[in-house]
């Protein structure tokens, strides 16, 4: 029996069952049915096919990496044969074929720990030996100091700064493999040659001690009657900001700030320090794979001092001593990056993209909600996107993503952090449910716990201003959840969000969620403004506002293209549904320059559309009520179900060509939903059949321009109901 190296816990092993996807293998095997399907395992890039990349898992057995597991095409991969990538074993076939999935985590330190998967070992999940951790450090690039190499620090350097016993200077290199060399030794003296972990462990001593001696006598006045508390208070001014550690690397500063995450790898336990300026990763050794202040966790102000270096690339701070600050000071911190942070949260411009009367009644609104979510950016929460699977949610949530991605990638360093820090999630429905809540509350909890991460934004965007989102707000909220809710259909007494974006509780008319969207992602980031000026006239079917039609006009974009980008979107938002596409949609609105991927998928809407379409309209009965004519399509048994198109988007499309009728009622089993030119509330519809048949389980479902929900069994009187109904309110 082993222990867990993330938690601790007993495991057959060193890893238990909880974290096992935490970390990375190093394949010692020969065959493939020795691999274990779920773990992350070390690979080299063998070669490349059209249908995906082949990728050598350890040195016996090669797996394909499939390019339906790539995010983007394979071309577009920055690898080379001979590479080391890190991969997902999903399946060992009887044949020996190993599919392969595709990690996010592109670089040791993102994992919490390596360990050995050797089926010749007691366990297939071992530690690295010494010859192991060397062999890592020189494939990984990382840096260790030379046995032959002058010492860094100099002869009057503090036992702070790096002495081992006051006087003899010691080098420490700390890196995820935690391979550690010291300096002064002769290499080739067996002898006199300590091993990483030994000297690791020394030097880790020899610090507590002197921290130790520092602590007993604080407070007590030197020589020259300044005390080592006012010597602290003084070091405060020193303090270097994490966005200018780039301009003293391998100097020794002091950094204050809040902790955003904590990941515990084979060598030392990497902390992510967030202050107002920025955020950058501090490690700190204890020993191989044990968590160093162990107290220490997310949300924790704290004190460090160490080195600053570069590791491939990217700034990392080796720590010294690491200090929790409480009480005042820890609130002194706090307050000072609540005023610098809420100041570089505010956006730069405040301007939206086109002149809406409904988009200005919510400006101020519209930028309380931009600066919540570039708040969340800085604060390193990840922020959550939430919309309907339609062309209106698809471009909303869209830009928002478009608008974050350059404030991700400015604001953290790490090489996924754009995959990391925001999540597109589309939506089954025009609602946020308690079914969607729970999932998100189910991550959100499970990342905390795994990986020591803040709670993220949920921003909902065409969803979550109607009653039906009540339940799972409140979810949210209880986690201490933030929420924005953008919304341009009707929104009514939901409550919950903590910032509302919806034109028609200001008391004004409806905006179409895609140009409301549009005009909020201008604010959050003004950098990708004219990125987003075609995408308003994108959202819209019918009837685009002039305002809009004027901010297309001044794109590269032609009418024409503009409605093969939406039909583009219409279809590949169907398939799929559940998946963000980010890199699909990003090439439908952005990098389809000679708009060939845009006439192949607009081309395949079309022809879907229209098939539907002759299929269903032979079967469209007539009926009239109180000078009211009404079409009814009996959807259960005149569409394909499961099929292209939706049927919400069948509906539209039916209403929009046939003008024999002045309102359309699609039925379903157990569902009717309403087109009409004129405005129909049809909260006020289900009420009214609901007096009249109050055993027929009649319930309105999203705004009040939703659709009603009944008994199947009651399906023909209930449309009768609502048919009288209509005509009256119509009337």
């Amino acid at each position: 029996m082993g222990t867990c190296i993330v938690c601790g816990s007993a495991s057959d092993g060193h890893i238990c069952a909880t974290h096992e996807e935490d970390v990375v293998f190093d394949f010692r095997g020969n065959s493939p049915n020795q691999l274990t399907a779920g773990r992350f395992y070390r690979g080299t890039v063998d070669g490349f096919a059209e249908f995906g990349v082949f990728v050598d898992v350890g040195d016996a057995v090669t797996g394909l990496l499939h390019r339906s597991e790539i995010p983007g095409r394979v071309e577009s991969l920055d690898w080379d044969a001979g590479d080391d990538v890190f991969v997902q074993v999903t399946d060992v076939h009887d044949n020996g074929n190993i599919d392969l999935g595709w990690s996010i985590r592109e670089s040791l330190r993102d994992f919490r720990g390596e360990l050995v998967h050797d089926p010749s070992r007691d366990s297939d999940a071992e530690l690295p030996d010494e010859d192991d951790a060397d062999t890592t450090e020189e494939s990984n690039e990382t840096e260790s100091v030379d046995q032959t190499a002058e010492p860094a620090q100099t002869e009057d350097a503090s036992d702070d700064s790096g002495t081992a016993d006051g006087g003899t200077p010691v080098e420490e290199s700390v890196n995820d493999d935690a391979s550690f060399e010291f300096a002064g030794g002769d290499s080739d003296d067996d002898a006199d040659e300590q091993s990483a972990t030994e000297a690791a462990t020394e030097h880790v001593e020899a610090t507590r001690a002197a921290e130790s001696q520092n602590d007993d006598s604080s407070g007590e006045a030197d020589a020259d009657g300044t005390s080592d508390e006012e010597e602290t208070d003084e070091s405060d001014d020193a303090t270097v900001p994490v966005g200018d550690l780039g301009d003293h690397v391998d100097e020794t500063v002091t950094i204050e700030g809040e902790i955003a995450s904590a990941r515990q790898t084979s060598g030392p336990t990497v902390f992510e320090l967030a202050d107002a300026t920025g955020v950058v990763d501090a490690a700190a050794f204890e020993e191989a794979g044990v968590r160093a202040y162990p107290e220490t966790g997310t949300g924790d102000v704290v004190r460090i001092e160490g080195t600053v270096e570069r590791r491939r690339g990217e700034l990392q701070v080796e720590t010294e001593t690491l200090t929790e600050l409480d009480g005042e000071a820890a609130d002194a911190v706090r307050q000072r990056m609540d005023a610098a942070l809420d100041e570089r949260a505010a956006p730069e411009t405040t301007a939206v993209l086109a002149d809406d009367a409904a988009v200005e009644a919510v400006h101020d609104d519209i930028v309380d909600a931009a600066t919540a979510i570039r708040r969340a950016v800085i604060d390193a929460r990840p922020v959550i996107v939430r919309h309907p699977t339609t062309v209106e949610g698809y471009v909303a949530g869209t830009a928002v993503e478009r608008a974050l991605l350059p404030l991700i990638r400015d604001e953290h360093a790490r090489e996924d952090a754009e995959y990391h820090y925001v999540d597109r999630r589309p939506l089954d429905d025009a609602f946020y449910t308690i079914d969607d809540a729970t999932g998100d509350v189910t991550d959100m909890l499970e990342a905390a716990e795994r990986h020591d991460e803040k709670h993220p934004l949920f921003v909902l965007v065409g969803a979550g201003s109607t009653t039906e989102s009540t339940d799972a707000l409140d979810l949210l909220d209880i986690y201490d959840a933030d929420t924005v809710v953008v919304d341009g259909g009707y929104a009514d007494d939901a409550a919950g969000m903590d910032v509302l974006v919806s034109p028609t509780a200001a008391g004004e008319d409806p905006v179409n969620t895609g140009a409301l969207g549009a005009q909020l992602a201008a604010v959050v980031n003004s950098d990708v403004r004219e990125d987003l000026q075609h995408l308003p006239a994108v959202a819209y079917w019918a009837e685009l506002p002039d305002a809009y039609a004027a901010l297309a006009d001044a794109t590269d974009y032609d009418r024409e293209t503009l409605e093969q980008l939406r039909d583009a979107i219409a279809l590949e938002a169907f398939y799929q549904s559940y998946e963000d596409k980010r890199e699909l949609i990003s090439d439908l609105l952005w990098g389809d320059a000679d708009h060939d991927l845009v006439d192949h998928v607009a081309t395949q809407f079309r022809e879907r559309l229209d098939t539907e379409l002759s299929t269903a309209e032979p079967h469209l009965s007539v009926r009239g009520e109180n000078g009211v004519a009404f079409e009814t399509l009996d959807v259960a048994a005149y569409t394909h179900k499961y099929d292209f198109p939706p049927v919400d988007l069948l509906l539209d499309a039916l209403h929009r060509r046939d003008d024999r009728a002045d309102v359309l009622l699609g039925v379903h089993e157990d569902e009717l939903r309403v087109r009409s030119d004129a405005a129909v509330d049809v909260h006020a519809i289900a009420d009214a059949v609901a007096d009249e048949l109050p055993n027929a389980g009649v319930t309105p479902r999203g705004a009040k321009d939703g659709r009603i929900e009944f008994l199947s069994g009651q399906r023909d009187a209930v449309v009768d109901a609502a048919v009288d109904a209509l005509a009256d309110q119509l009337a």
